[in-house]
């Protein structure tokens, strides 16, 4: 199979607990990627994801909500194809797809990103 993010690729589809499904980067859709974005919760994630540059683990990540919900905003992120999820051992890893959202829509996150930044110094939030 090939990499998920390499056009044309197949949709990850999930065999086991363990193995999270993800869309292909041609299956990954606008109006997807603009709901997921469009949570101040998930935005936050996004945020910090592309803060780091780095894959960091759920709980590295502090959201005001509960853990239920929590796994909820990333669940959504993962299924818009914004991030990608891998287990490494018991702690499940997150991953901007920078790369693949990018390609299929140039400067898109960067924009969000750079509105979202505006947003919180605005309004003094995290």
């Amino acid at each position: 199979m090939e990499a998920p993010d390499e056009p044309g690729a197949a949709v990850t589809t999930a065999t086991s607990p363990r193995d999270l499904a993800h869309p292909a980067r041609d299956e990954i859709r606008l109006e997807g990627v603009l709901h997921a974005l469009s949570d101040p919760m998930r935005l936050r994630v996004v945020r910090e994801l592309a803060a780091t540059g780095a894959e960091v683990s759920c709980s590295s990540i502090e959201l005001p909500v509960t853990k239920s919900t929590t796994t909820h905003h990333f669940r959504v992120l993962r299924e818009a194809g914004v991030i990608r999820q891998t287990y490494r051992g018991t702690a499940k890893m997150n991953g901007l797809r920078r790369d693949a959202l990018d390609a299929l829509f140039p400067g898109l996150l960067d924009t969000v990103l750079s509105a979202a930044e505006g947003q919180a110094a605005r309004l003094n939030a995290p």
